[in-house]
């Protein structure tokens, strides 16, 4: 399993390494994890770190966590989380950085649905956002679509395409915020770890941002 799993990873730095040189894209660094307690509870946590290159010249650390309760045996989760975020955004053209921390409560709702080798989740998500001294509240839809490639469902070493739409809706100023389409193709060593690489395109009012991103998710 460690052969397999530093052969993947060699893989994506190589790839993306390559890629970065000939581009001026973003990356994102994600690591999603679950831990099960019992059939009812679960613990979330997740690291996202964000750059505006392939590496180094950080854009933002995400640091988030929740508990999270199965309502049915279908996976309809919900979930109450806390999040820290610090951003360094570039101060117009010049090198210049300013550093902004948000603290941010969120509540979210996971329905999961499977067709064949088709599988789609749902989720619907509420957040409360201190960003230094102002107060946010934002809307977020988020719909995934996985389909397993060399197996008929993901399971052990099996290739799978990933593809989302993420639409963010606050109820400050402007009510569209961003929009979020991500494709990618992943591999799960085993049903419980997973790795992606993929391309993702960040859409706001009058900008669009694009982002590589490398994905591990790990249940246990």
């Amino acid at each position: 399993m460690r052969t397999k799993i530093l052969g993947l990873t060699t893989f994506l730095l190589l790839s993306l390494t390559s890629f970065s040189q000939q581009s001026e894209l973003g990356n994102w660094w994600i690591y999603f994890g679950n831990k099960k307690l019992n059939e009812k509870w679960n613990i979330h946590h997740e690291v996202q770190y964000r750059n505006y290159n392939f590496v180094g010249d950080l854009e933002q650390l995400l640091l988030r966590g929740g508990v999270g309760y199965n309502l049915s045996e279908n996976n309809n989760n919900l979930l109450l989380g806390y999040g820290f975020i610090r951003s360094e955004n570039y101060l117009d053209t010049s090198d210049n950085k300013t550093v902004v921390n948000e603290h941010r409560i969120y509540q979210q709702f996971i329905t999961k649905q499977t067709f064949g080798r088709l599988s789609l989740s749902h989720r619907y998500r509420l957040e409360e956002r201190f960003v230094e001294d102002v107060f946010k509240v934002r809307f977020r839809y988020f719909l995934t679509a996985k389909v397993a490639l060399n197996k008929p469902k993901i399971e052990d070493n099996t290739f799978y395409l990933s593809a989302y739409n993420e639409i963010f809706v606050g109820t400050q100023n402007n009510f569209f915020d961003r929009n979020r389409v991500y494709a990618g193709l992943g591999y799960a060593l085993k049903p419980n770890l997973k790795f992606e690489l993929g391309y993702m395109s960040q859409i706001f009012q009058g900008s669009c941002r694009d982002q590589m991103n490398v994905i591990c998710s790990f249940s246990f």
